[in-house]
């Protein structure tokens, strides 16, 4: 198990970047071009970010970047 202490600051800019990344993904994982075995890694790339987004802010602040991936 790991720890680690973060500032304010340090949180909020951790918020935005992951923020950031969940953004991009999303416009991403909509694109009709991209197809198969990236689009999964994509998906699992914003499983793994979301995870983390989760540890930043408190729960009321997920909603706006749930996720269904049942295809």
């Amino acid at each position: 198990m790991l720890g680690a202490i973060f500032t304010d600051k340090e949180v909020l800019e951790m918020t935005y970047l992951l923020q950031t990344e969940m953004e991009e993904l999303l416009l991403d994982l909509e694109d009709e071009r991209i197809e198969g075995i990236v689009k999964r890694s994509m998906e699992e790339r914003y499983k793994i970010v979301f995870q983390l987004f989760r540890r930043f802010v408190p729960p009321s602040d997920c909603g706006r970047y749930l996720r269904s991936f049942s295809k």
